[in-house]
């Protein structure tokens, strides 16, 4: 029988393409990828190291699986990822149910481990690796979506962020390297390419003759199967004009934005060391809304970071009223003792940090509930997903404005779809973040009641969702 293993990915999507490598490695070296920890001799969890936060959910997930030497089958717990990077001597001496730490850059190296008789510590140098379309990949969720990571580590030096020290400086992919992927990734069935990276604007500036991302872009939108390709990750600097015009008019570029502002103020931007001010901000805002009709918006800021005013944080819910963002996730600042922020003094207490991140997210609620409620009635093309894990009995998929796992999703009834099929949705209900939508045939008419029957899933009541006020 083949041996088991088992994975647990933790973090950021860059980091469940690491998993996925490892994934690769393992079917490479005839182990069985099992969901049940309790049936594998091997356990590898890919962790995050960025914030507080995910340290916590990080060492609480390794002390669960390492229970299973106990109550399973484990023979071998493998710490990979941004954890152990950034602590590996401290995590070796305070874990000795850990037999093998990897870093962030270390993912082939699970090939040794797997082999027997590798070393107990594998932490290399986190700038010594940059994936490669050749190095093995199994897909961790669905063959029609998948993360595409263009780079690695980064080169900005935000005050609060312990990135660059964990990943290593910006490593760009070749545009050539990426389309090999991607190529191969559409041949096996994938629609729908989310390219990601620490600072995704940034890609190919490292590269010979620094070719730019809407160059990338462009040869992407090439690659036949391909039918949603998405930009992840944009710093808020000046987007060039080709950019803006490939998202706005390519059949292929969601007209979707994912850019972290961080903040608004003038003063917190400079103590976060974002290399701009809000005016910079509010002109990207206006280009990108002005130029892209119909574009979804998506950012994310901190709340409490040292230095934050109450007027620093009025004037950012100020910010967050006039852009009317279509989605907004907020983080409470961590103190994080390897960055500039962790030095700052004015520490805003964890009281007031808590209560500016209510405060913001209840102001942005209502924004998105409207957004939302303005697709009631529209025609959409949505991806389906599959069974969702909320509503049983019902699919669901999403919407071109709809990132996997980060947005709300589209709960589909009125016909029989499957997994992976791109269907026309007419939009019947709305909730701050989800939609319900009614599956309708290409003439526009629903689909009829002794239509010959699919080979999938049908769902077997309607779905009505509950509005909080």
């Amino acid at each position: 029988m083949k041996r088991k293993i088992h994975f647990v990915s933790l973090g950021c999507p860059k980091n469940r393409v690491d998993t996925e490598v490892m994934l690769g490695v393992a079917a490479g070296n005839g182990f069985d990828l099992t969901t049940d920890p309790a049936e594998a001799e091997y356990i590898v969890v890919n962790t995050c190291g960025f914030i507080g936060p995910a340290k916590e959910e990080s060492i609480d997930t390794i002390l669960e699986m390492g229970r299973y030497k106990e109550h399973g089958r484990l023979e071998k717990l493998v710490v990979a990822g941004c954890l152990s990077q950034r602590y590996p001597d401290q995590l070796a001496k305070e874990m000795p149910e850990v037999d093998h730490f990897l870093g962030s850059s270390d993912m082939l190296k699970l090939r040794d481990v797997l082999e027997g008789g590798a070393e107990r510590m594998l932490v290399g140098n986190p700038a010594a690796y940059t994936l490669r379309a050749s190095d093995p990949r199994v897909l961790s969720q669905s063959r029609h979506s998948a993360y595409l990571k263009i780079a690695e580590g980064c080169n900005r030096t935000c005050s609060f962020c312990a990135i660059p020290a964990i990943r290593g400086k910006q490593r760009s992919r070749s545009l050539e390297d990426i389309v090999e992927e991607a190529t191969r990734l559409a041949s096996q069935g994938t629609l729908e390419l989310n390219m990601v990276s620490q600072d995704t604007i940034a890609w190919g500036r490292d590269l010979p003759g620094k070719p730019t991302l809407a160059a990338l872009t462009k040869a992407l939108g090439d690659v036949k199967g391909v039918r949603w390709l998405r930009l992840h990750y944009l710093y808020p600097e000046t987007l060039t004009d080709e950019l803006v015009e490939l998202i706005a008019t390519h059949p292929k570029v969601v007209k979707y934005v994912d850019m972290p502002l961080q903040h608004a103020s003038d003063a917190m931007l400079k103590r976060m060391r974002r290399g701009h001010g809000g005016a910079r901000l509010r002109k990207v805002v206006e280009t990108v809304r002005n130029r892209i009709p119909g574009v979804v918006f998506r950012t994310a800021f901190i709340v409490g970071h040292p230095g934050e005013s109450a007027a620093d944080f009025d004037e950012l819910c100020e910010f967050v009223q006039w852009a009317e963002f279509d989605r907004v996730g907020v983080f409470r600042y961590s103190d994080e003792e390897d960055t500039g922020s962790f030095a700052q003094d004015a520490k805003v207490p964890k009281k007031d940090s808590a209560a500016r991140h209510r405060k913001l997210m209840a102001l942005q609620r209502p924004i998105s509930r409207k957004r939302n409620r303005a697709l009631i009635g529209q025609h959409l093309e949505v991806l389906v997903d599959g069974a969702s894990g909320e509503h049983e009995f019902v699919l669901q998929g999403r919407h071109a404005g709809q990132a996997p796992e980060i947005d709300g999703v589209v709960y589909l009834s009125g016909a029989e779809v499957r997994a992976g099929e791109m269907v026309t949705v007419e939009v019947t209900q709305s909730a701050d973040y989800d939609l319900v939508g009614e599956v309708v045939l290409d003439d526009g008419s629903a689909p009829a009641a002794d239509a010959p029957p699919k080979p999938a899933v049908k769902p077997k009541r309607k779905v009505a969702l509950r509005v909080t006020n």
